[in-house]
């Protein structure tokens, strides 16, 4: 996986300041994190499917939401 892949998924679930809580949920240090955005250390195999279960949690959740929502606009 490319660090350019993991900062797009990591943007896109936790904003523009997202690596401390990308590695939070990750159970990696800050510095971990940076060192696989600098491609000092190769990310392990199993972060792509780490980002895959955060990032199918998070659209449940939108998905979710944007229900209840609707319900709330109509009258």
């Amino acid at each position: 996986m490319s660090s350019k892949l993991l900062r797009d998924a990591g943007e896109a679930l936790y904003g523009a300041r997202w690596q401390s809580d990308l590695a939070r949920d990750l159970n990696v240090a800050d510095r971990t994190m940076r060192r696989w955005l600098a491609g000092a250390d190769d990310l392990p195999p199993g972060v792509a499917l780490d980002l895959l279960r955060l990032c199918e949690e998070r659209a449940q959740a939108l998905d979710d939401l944007a229900e209840r929502l609707k319900a709330a606009a109509t009258p």
